[in-house]
């Protein structure tokens, strides 16, 4: 690969190639680029064998590497650590291996971080996007205690703070885009089917942010989304198809899941809030920051409404 300090880059061995097509000795022109001979007629060989493709930087990685380690001591590193969830340090002196040598197999594995594997059965977390919006919407419920006037506890402390008994639960009911990431909210005393239903009909907001039609919600496997009348009906009147995750698989529907926690972090407990309704007040700042200014790690850095002006989600 090309470095700083580089005689000759993509740029550099076009010109060379030119100036030697024109007539010019290699030798005359590999001493005015500054460059050897054989350094020379290796670019020409390259050209003259591939063409424009044969200027380009190659790969150094070696055809054949004698010394890797073998297939069956990579499979028993692997099993470790799916099984066992173990890492470099605790693998290496079970399998007679250096820590950094466990390290580049779990890497070559894709195994390096936990967060890639599924706890509960160690195998890598297959990660799914849909091709255009309104294709999938995930849909979920997040339920916080509420916030006694005056603050709780994150106001006074855990012991002078705490909540008198009985002020009962906000339920959070968000709406995540699995193409675009654009997300929404609303706050209800409830998860009810009733309330279900009427939040659905009015997630029917992305439309004003260009996703035109919603074909498919899926949801988690509570009582209103498998058995809530309201719910299938509003599903019929937007046209879309109602899916179940899998029972205990929160992964299925994990960008929504992924939301609830940004959502805890960065709305409900971003600080002490003295009183509930002030809470609520700031969800939609929380909104509006998320979809058109926060930066989303799978978009590349751009915010979820970018993705909707490009749905191909061609993002570097």
């Amino acid at each position: 690969m090309s470095h700083r300090n580089a005689r000759l880059t993509v740029h550099g061995r076009r010109l060379l190639v030119e100036r030697v097509r024109s007539g010019r000795p290699v030798a005359h022109v590999a001493a005015e680029m500054g460059i050897s001979r054989p350094t020379a007629h290796k670019w020409i060989r390259r050209w003259r064998a591939e063409g424009e493709s044969g200027l380009i930087d190659r790969s150094s990685r070696p055809r054949t590497t004698p010394h890797r380690t073998a297939a069956a001591t990579e499979a028993q590193v692997c099993r470790l650590r799916q099984e066992r969830k173990l890492g470099p340090a605790r693998i290496g002196p079970v399998l007679g291996l250096p820590a950094s040598t466990v390290h580049r197999i779990l890497t070559r594995h894709g195994l390096n971080r936990l967060a890639f594997l599924d706890r509960p059965t160690g195998q890598p977390i297959r990660r799914y996007e849909r091709d255009r919006p309104g294709e999938l919407i995930h849909v979920d419920v997040k339920k916080l205690g509420r916030i006694p006037d005056g603050g709780g506890h994150k106001v006074h402390g855990r012991d002078a703070g705490r909540p008198i008994r009985g002020m009962g639960f906000d339920y959070v009911h968000s709406a995540v885009d699995d193409h675009t990431r654009l997300a929404y909210s609303e706050i209800h005393g409830d998860e009810k089917a009733a309330t279900c239903a009427g939040f659905l009909t009015r997630a029917a907001v992305f439309r004003s942010q260009g996703i035109t039609r919603i074909e498919r919600v899926l949801t988690d496997n509570a009582w209103a989304y498998r058995k809530g009348l309201a719910w299938e009906k509003t599903l019929i009147e937007i046209g879309a198809t109602g899916k179940l995750t899998r029972p205990y698989r929160p992964q299925t529907n994990g960008k929504v899941e992924r939301f609830n926690r940004t959502l805890a972090d960065e709305w409900a407990y971003l600080r002490p809030y003295t009183s509930n309704d002030k809470r609520t007040t700031a969800l939609a700042d929380f909104l509006h920051t998320y979809n058109h200014h926060r930066g989303h790690t799978a978009l590349g850095g751009q915010p979820p409404i970018s993705r909707v002006n490009n749905p191909a989600g061609q993002y570097t």
